[in-house]
């Protein structure tokens, strides 16, 4: 079985338009950056090593650190699928990020975002 396109495709080609999107909304890259890191557990300085080394989306969420516990309560729907639907879990992990930067770009406030 072929593995899905968007799995082989770099973090770092897609990190561009999430902060495109946040800021056409009027939202920052510094907020997207921390949808990122409160998903995936990588600090910072791990989140820009990962765009720099232009890591695939599989290698992105199989070397994150610690993917938060409280992602599992993101519901909605994503390109027409409700995420919390998704078997796949590599493509629910990248479709939960999805649904936070659509969150975010239409103004939701960081605490709903992060779930808190």
């Amino acid at each position: 079985m072929t593995k899905h396109k968007i799995y082989t495709m770099s973090f770092a080609s897609v990190y561009p338009h999430y902060i495109n999107k946040a800021e056409r909304k009027g939202r920052t890259k510094a907020e997207v950056d921390e949808i990122i890191r409160w998903h995936t557990g990588y600090s910072q300085e791990e989140l820009e090593k990962q765009i720099e080394i232009k890591s695939d989306f599989e290698t992105f969420f199989e070397e994150a650190p610690e993917l938060n516990t409280s992602r599992k309560l993101i519901k909605g729907v994503i390109c027409g699928v409700r995420v919390e639907d998704i078997e796949e879990p590599l493509m629910q992990e990248i479709r939960y990020m999805d649904k936070m930067i659509d969150e975010l770009a239409k103004g939701k406030k960081m605490e709903k975002i992060l779930r808190g």
